[in-house]
């Protein structure tokens, strides 16, 4: 699919140019973040995209979540940020509390925080050129190029349904307007690249038999300003990785970005990530999963619509089971919200005689364990673009998200379950922590995470 692979004139001079075919008109659905990877991505490399994405607002909410920015993230933005503006916070240790609060272990290793709100404004800057506050402190609006691809973002559009015409794809969609009225529409493309995140609507289309299905736990998340917590609970969160364990329990928090993705010491977030264990069908998880207005939420409560008395419920928790400082960092928390793990894998990544292709949480779902969703879109848009300007070939692209896709969901389970529904020693949390932290390019996979791939 190369889109500048070309047969040369047998009648052109050796010095001849001969013209590059048109690039592929690229259709992307979904507009968080594997959407825009693929967006910026595909922009520098001159493809005209058009990005459909269903909420209706312009932007999206800020999610409020810290990200450890692997290596695809920071190579990412390095290869294709034009704004200049600092993507991550470092974090130089990891430290590990036993339930008093007292370090028990730690251990020398620079990680890379993030936050998705400072990665998706920096992103839209790049893609379409969205002025923030998030640019201030070192960024700028990105310059305009010549060799730019044309690029049309599109909010308030879902996706209905994804029809076969040969050569190209017909998406057809319903778009939401500002006055509320509704209307049916549809577009015509070469590509169509699925970054509707887990719940993905075109993979559901093509793979309806997969589905995300509940682990068994949840995790709580939010952030509290460095200078509104304590001396002791900053000592052991800033610039550190901070674990606790224990049975059906699991805590980290680590610094990230402030309000407009500052870095400036004391005015950044701590960001806090508690699993807990709340079973299916449980009283618990039915009080957790009920927001603030009465409404049964299957899989989030966004910022800010927790309950009074799920919140109230997590506070009791926190108090009797989690180290003083983790426990600080929940109860100060203003907005925050809760997720369901769930986990979610498709069987394949290309559909439709490779005209329609899954990245991202759409392709695979990841526990948070593996801190790798992010790198995973960023990888699989900067694979993609590879396989489209001819730099790696179909199978190359194939191989190399499908395992990854395959080994790291595998692991983000058996990391999950072990640390959730098993008692073990601290030593064997820090070696599945060790474990996921392997860089990409080092990983050896196993034969199995091959099986079904013929054609590659």
């Amino acid at each position: 699919m190369a889109a500048n692979d070309h047969t040369t004139n047998g009648n052109a001079q050796p010095n001849e140019a001969t013209p590059s075919p048109p690039k592929l008109k690229i259709l992307i659905v979904g507009g968080s973040l594997a959407g825009l990877f693929a967006g910026v991505a595909l922009k520098h490399h001159g493809y005209p995209t058009t990005l459909l994405e269903r909420t209706p607002q312009n932007l999206l909410h800020n999610q409020g979540a810290g990200i450890v920015a692997g290596g695809d993230t920071l190579a990412f933005f390095a290869r294709y940020d034009r704004t200049g503006k600092p993507v991550a916070v470092p974090s130089y240790k990891r430290i590990y509390l036993d339930r008093a609060g007292e370090v028990v272990h730690e251990e020398v290793n620079r990680q890379n925080m993030t936050s998705w709100d400072l990665c998706y404004y920096l992103l839209r800057a790049n893609y379409d050129r969205v002025a923030s506050a998030y640019l201030d402190d070192g960024g700028r609006l990105p310059e305009v190029r010549e060799s730019d691809g044309e690029v049309t973002y599109c909010s308030g559009c879902t996706v209905t349904d994804v029809e076969d015409l040969g050569s190209q794809v017909l998406v057809h969609f319903t778009r939401l307007h500002p006055d509320g009225s509704e209307t049916k529409e549809s577009i015509e493309a070469d590509l169509v690249i699925a970054a509707d995140g887990p719940s993905s609507s075109i993979r559901a289309k093509f793979a309806p038999r997969v589905q995300r299905r509940y682990a068994g736990y949840c995790v709580i998340r939010g952030t509290v300003p460095e200078l509104t917590a304590t001396r002791a609970a900053r000592e052991v969160f800033a610039e550190r990785f901070c674990f606790f364990h224990a049975p059906g329990i699991q805590n980290l928090t680590y610094t990230i970005a402030g309000e407009h993705g500052t870095t400036q010491p004391g005015k950044r977030l701590l960001n806090f990530v508690w699993y807990a264990n709340f079973a299916e069908g449980s009283a618990e998880l039915e009080t957790l999963m009920t927001d603030k207005h009465g409404r049964h939420r299957h899989i989030t409560i966004p910022p800010g619509e927790m309950s009074e008395e799920a919140w109230a419920m997590v506070m009791r928790m926190g108090h009797e089971r989690l180290p003083p400082q983790m426990a600080e960092m929940a109860a100060k928390s203003t907005e925050p919200f809760v997720q369901c793990i769930t986990d979610v894998i498709a069987p394949k990544n290309l559909y439709m005689g490779d005209k329609v292709v899954l990245i991202g949480d759409a392709l695979a779902g990841f526990r948070p364990h593996t801190v790798a969703s992010t790198s995973q879109a960023a990888f699989n848009a900067m694979v993609l673009v590879e396989w489209l300007e001819g730099s790696a070939g179909r199978g190359d692209f194939v191989r190399q998200t499908m395992q990854f896709a395959r080994a790291v969901q595998d692991m983000g389970v058996r990391m999950g379950d072990r640390s959730q529904f098993e008692e073990l020693g601290i030593g064997e949390y820090i070696a599945d922590r060790n474990f996921a932290s392997i860089r990409r390019e080092e990983r050896e996979y196993p034969e199995w995470t091959l099986e079904g791939l013929g054609g590659i």
